[in-house]
This record gives C-alpha cells, sequence and structure tokens, in this order.
C-alpha cells in the first residue's frame, strides 16, 4: 500500500464513522419520538441545541484552545526558525501560512486549531523546539499543517454535532422533558420504549467511541500526510519515538483540547490512554516507519 493509498483509505474510515454516526441519531430519535409521541420535536431541539453550541465552538474554538494552553504569538524576530520552517513547509505545500504560536512546556507537543487554512493557528512547545532535531520538528509541523489543509477541525465539529445531538436527546429524555403515561400509549409500542430507552443508554458511550475512532483515523491521515508534505516519515516517527521515551505530560493539558494536539497531552496515564483521542505512539512510529521504506525503495 502506497502512501496515497493509505491517506485514501483513511479518508473512506472517517466519511464511514461519520455515516455511522448519522444513523445512530437517526435511529434513537426516531425510537424516542415514537415512545414519546414527540412529533419530532425531540430531534429538531436537540439538532438545533447541539449545532448552535458547535457553530460558536466552530469559530470561537481556536481563541480558547490557545487561551487556555497559555500560547502566545509570535514573529520571525522571535522565533525565526520555527517561522521559517513554517512558512517554506506552507510555501511547498500552496496552503496560507497560519498564526504561529509557542507554548512555555517542556513537553514535546503541538497543535494546529482552525476552521480553515485562512483562520488557522499552530502552537508549538518549547519542549518541542528544545528537544528535537530539524527533520523531527519539521515532522511535527507537517503533521499539523496537514491537519489544517484536510479541514480535520470542520470534520470533528460535524462529528461533536452528531455525539452532542444524542447527548442532548438522552438529557432531555432522562429528566423527562418530553414524557407520557403508559396507559396512553397505544397498543404495539411498548416495544418501542424499551428499545428506546436502551438506546438512551448505550448510545452516548457508543457516540463517545465514535468521536474517539474518528480522532484517531484523522490522526493517521495528518501522519501520512505530513509524511508526504516532508518526503521524510522517518524524521516524524523519530519525533513520536522522542515524545514517548521523554513521557512528560503537558502542564495545562485539558481534556476539552487534547484531541487537537500532536500527541496525547496526558502521557503515562493508562486510564486516559483508554480513552485517548489519539492512537498509540507505537502504532503510529510502525506506520510510519512502513511508509519510511517504501519511500526508500
Amino acid at each position: 500500500m502506497t502512501t496515497y493509498d493509505f491517506i485514501a483509505k483513511n479518508k473512506r474510515k472517517s466519511a464511514l464513522l461519520i455515516a455511522i454516526s448519522s444513523a445512530l441519531v437517526i435511529g434513537i430519535g426516531y425510537f424516542v419520538d415514537q415512545t414519546y409521541n414527540g412529533g419530532g420535536t425531540i430531534l429538531m431541539i436537540a439538532i438545533a441545541y447541539a449545532v448552535v453550541s458547535s457553530l460558536v465552538s466552530y469559530y470561537a474554538g481556536d481563541k480558547v484552545a490557545l487561551a487556555s494552553s497559555g500560547a502566545r504569538e509570535v514573529t520571525a524576530v522571535e522565533a525565526p526558525q520555527l517561522v521559517r520552517m513554517v512558512e517554506n513547509l506552507c510555501i511547498a505545500s500552496g496552503m496560507p501560512v497560519p498564526k504561529i504560536h509557542i507554548i512555555q512546556d517542556p513537553a514535546i507537543n503541538a497543535f494546529a486549531t482552525g476552521r480553515d487554512p485562512k483562520h488557522a493557528s499552530i502552537a508549538v512547545t518549547t519542549g518541542a523546539m528544545q528537544k528535537l532535531e530539524n527533520e523531527e520538528l519539521e515532522g511535527v509541523i507537517a503533521h499539523e499543517l496537514s491537519h489544517i489543509q484536510n479541514y480535520d477541525i470542520r470534520v470533528m465539529t460535524i462529528v461533536i454535532v452528531l455525539v452532542g445531538i444524542v447527548s442532548v436527546i438522552g438529557d432531555m429524555t432522562f429528566h423527562g422533558m418530553v414524557r407520557r403515561d403508559r396507559e396512553e400509549r397505544e397498543g404495539g409500542a411498548g416495544w418501542l420504549m424499551v428499545v428506546g430507552i436502551v438506546l438512551i443508554v448505550l448510545s452516548p458511550i457508543i457516540a463517545e467511541l465514535i468521536k474517539l475512532a474518528v480522532s484517531r483515523r484523522r490522526e493517521y491521515l495528518a501522519d501520512a500526510s505530513g509524511a508526504l508534505m516532508t518526503r521524510f516519515p522517518e524524521g516524524l516517527a523519530r519525533a513520536l519515538q522522542k515524545i514517548a521515551d521523554d513521557g512528560l505530560k503537558m502542564e495545562r493539558a485539558s481534556t476539552a483540547t487534547a484531541h487537537l494536539f500532536f500527541a496525547n497531552p496526558f502521557a503515562g496515564s493508562t486510564w486516559r490512554n483508554l480513552f485517548s483521542t489519539h492512537p498509540p505512539i507505537e502504532k503510529r512510529i510502525q506506520t510510519l516507519q512502513e511508509m519510511s521504506g517504501r519511500h526508500s525503495q
């Protein structure tokens, strides 16, 4: 499988997971409405709430992510090597140069945010700048630029909207916002109530797992796209290995922004790793090494 094949495969899997999420939303909305005779009201309210909240996050989320991580915007005078590296990669890939930020943190990490390439930012930790060789840092930056180029923020916003709809439906139902007494239910609708309750209990869990799966697919995609951008997968693999060896947790890590980072910011936490938005570092390194072998042939 070539790097291009790997990229196409990850895009297909992401699309499939989003389709499954959409089917889940339609399914739970249908059963809840049928059970409680909501007439579509429950689903419409849930969709409106999730869309509005996600749009707020979509347009202002970059500012929140940058502020919460303590990122500071820098210029070519303050960080010439970093700015030059970002600019060169952007020129090579034909994309606008994002705003460049530095995070004062000894952990090796970085993240990109923004709704599209014209409204994007990239942030790199001081640990990454100090501990990584040029080829390794370039690989990390290429990975983050690939997130911007692949519109991953938009993809994850869609997924978060779908997960939010499921959560709102479950919350509305469990808190009795739409109820109907059992004796008023039409004959034969009892089974719908049972199925609806099961869906309400299981759907948020399933939706969250799908969100994690989509996020992991996008990480693999960004690894492959970043490797293609630099034509040197080994640099990115070496950066990941240094992160694994370093084992430092970010000082201002947050579950709300964890999915944005190059690597899981909660390094060394087994419980968090089980529900991580990132694939295991070992698997990412293995995949990149396989790409490196293909490039060398």
